[in-house]
């Protein structure tokens, strides 16, 4: 009988931003025990090679050093011992991210991904791990942070924690600090808030009532019958910065990075942006510890963590998610309609703006994610379309059709059901149908069989099409209107530009802008228009003083050398939809409550 799998991490130099760890085998491999880190974090979609950042490694088995062979980028094969082996190894941690590691003065912060190596072969027995405190004084108010079970340690404390298998251990990350802590429960289970980083003032009240309001209409939308949550405690971990935001979804919590202005300040009650954009990203990876954690691709059951998994699909689980993280808000009550069909009218005006739309669809924007949307150049709105935007978009589309010819007896809630029913709820339970992904095959037939329409071909048309959305005829049968609403035409290069210092750089450049047509480039440096200086504010200014139509002199510094070109100016035609609600019969205004209300 194998024995527990052992590990101590200490946040071992806090200075130089590293973490010791330790792992020992009871039982190793006789014929020379395999070691391996994942290349990549589930939910972030790209080789990340986390084995580049072990500084120093070596093995030893009863105070004997052990020879180990390095056999590829990201593995080790020890010599062969009787056992206990043990590996201890230094991780690099300065990635302020929610995907790999960060440790300094102030805090502590990693993924199982990067900092624990694999026992190949014994990924199965329980996982034991010991965080340790910092050998530093001002650490001695530190508390840990983690969704992972206590074996011998008090909740918040440093001490033992134990995972099931090595699945489990990796999908929960641990904070470690100073951090503002409470708690809620959703439907009886307890859900807590760590917000680490300076935040004066901080509401953390109001945060919990909200959160709760979220949680617990997620948590009926999947089990309306039980309000059963599918874990047992829940962790939504942030790290409040200076300008910041991101999100990384785990099957009990998820890591968090916002700015310390999109948090709530006790006093104000107002609805900020910055804040509801924070609801927005935590409604979105609550959700998915439904739609992605649990309800998986087939591809991603198991994930190998060693390569790119490649997957049609992300257009379900990241876009479906981010249809329902802002619809989530308004029907628990903590947006209004109007500032619903905001988010979506920004939403739609964003997959507009971009002619990538119509070369690639979001079945293949997924299956490229590894090497297109994660690795996005200069040229991405011109070649790619976002899996995440248009493909909320398609589950708005396909939700409001399936309303619509069911007169709002089903709906895009109840293929989310079903496919919680079948293909998640079980899924890290120990049974014979546990464990299993879905199909694209399958996705089809779902949607046929749980709404009774013959949904395949429009199913197609959206998922695998690079047409628009017809979301106007969508919209109408619920009393909403969508139209465009031009603002007083300006000039425009047809450029998104940024600015470097005092300098305005062209970001990106927009397929037939008039940018493009003069022979401007991304990476390019604005020094003067029509013989005045160009400088980091003032583009605007400039190009409002002249007409649609204008030619006018650029001249701009490609790398270290002088460009004169003559552009044309045309109109801005970014489009700007917008939704507004319309007096209508009752039978829209019912299926317009179906859809945004009270759930």
């Amino acid at each position: 009988m194998k024995k527990n799998i052992l590990y101590t991490i200490t946040p071992k130099d806090l200075a130089g931003h590293l973490f010791e760890v330790t792992l020992t085998v009871a039982a190793p491999d006789p014929a020379g025990q395999v070691f391996s880190l994942p290349a990549w974090i589930p939910g972030s979609y790209m080789i990340r090679e986390f084995a580049r950042n072990i500084v120093q490694i070596h093995a030893e088995s009863q105070g004997d050093a052990i020879a180990l062979r390095k056999v590829d980028k990201h593995t080790w094969q020890a010599a062969s011992c009787a056992g206990p082996l043990t590996l201890r190894y230094e991780v690099y941690a300065w990635d302020l991210s929610v995907r790999a590691a960060h440790l300094d003065q102030t805090h502590g912060f990693f993924n199982g991904t990067s900092v624990f190596l694999r026992a190949e072969g014994q990924e199965d027995v329980p996982h034991v791990v010991d965080i340790r405190r910092p050998d530093d004084e001002a650490c001695g108010s530190w508390r840990v942070a983690t969704a992972l079970p206590e074996l011998k340690a008090k909740r918040y404390g440093f001490g033992t924690y134990v995972a099931a298998d090595y699945d489990e251990l990796i999908d929960h990350p641990v904070e470690m600090g100073n951090f503002a802590l409470t708690t809620f429960k959703a439907h009886g289970v307890p859900h807590d808030i760590v917000i680490t980083g300076r935040v004066p003032n901080l509401d953390i009240k109001r945060l919990a009532d909200d959160l709760k309001k979220v949680c617990e209409t997620q948590i009926a939308l999947f089990e309306p019958e039980t309000r059963r949550a599918p874990m047992r405690r829940y962790v939504f971990m942030t790290l409040a910065v200076g300008d910041g935001y991101g999100g990384l979804e785990h099957r009990a919590s998820t890591a968090l990075i916002c700015s310390r202005s999109d948090l709530p300040v006790i006093g104000k009650k107002e609805m900020t942006d910055g804040y509801r954009t924070y609801l927005g990203l935590c409604s979105h990876e609550y959700f998915h510890t439904w739609n992605v954690k649990r309800i998986k691709p087939d591809v991603f059951a198991p994930y190998d963590l060693r390569v790119e998994n490649y997957t049609t699909l992300l257009w379900l689980f990241e876009g479906f998610t981010s249809y329902y993280d802002d619809l989530v808000l308004v029907r628990s009550g903590l947006i209004d309609e109007k500032d619903y069909f905001k988010l979506l009218a920004k939403t739609i005006n964003g997959v507009l703006r971009g002619s990538g739309r119509s070369k690639q669809s979001v079945a293949q924007s997924s299956f490229d994610a590894w090497v297109k949307y994660y690795r996005q150049d200069e040229n991405a709105p011109n070649a790619i379309v976002s899996y995440y935007t248009k493909g909320s978009l398609v589950g708005l589309a396909l939700d409001l059709t399936i309303r619509s010819q069911t007169k709002g007896k089903k709906s895009l809630d109840d293929v989310m059901r079903a496919l919680w029913e079948r293909f998640g709820r079980d899924f890290y339970e120990i049974s014979a149908e546990s464990g299993r992904g879905i199909s694209e095959a399958e996705v089809e037939a779902l949607f046929d069989e749980i709404t009774g329409l013959s949904l395949k071909r429009t199913l197609r048309r959206f998922v695998h099409g690079t047409e628009d959305l017809p979301l106007a005829k969508l919209l109408s049968p619920f009393g909403v209107a969508l139209a465009g609403s031009r603002k007083e035409a300006r000039p425009s290069l047809g450029a998104r530009i940024t600015k470097d210092g005092n300098d305005s750089k062209l970001a990106n450049v927009y397929e037939g802008g008039a940018a493009h047509r003069a022979g401007l480039s991304a990476g390019d440096v604005l020094v003067a228009i029509d013989g005045l200086r160009v400088t980091a504010g003032n583009v605007d200014i400039l190009l409002n003083r002249l007409n649609i139509g204008d030619t006018v002199t650029i001249h701009a510094f490609r790398r270290d050398e002088l460009l004169c070109v003559e552009a044309v100016l045309a109109a801005d035609d970014a489009p700007q939809m917008n939704l507004t609600a319309e007096m209508k019969p009752a039978a829209a205004a019912r299926l317009r409550a179906g859809w945004l209300g009270r759930f």
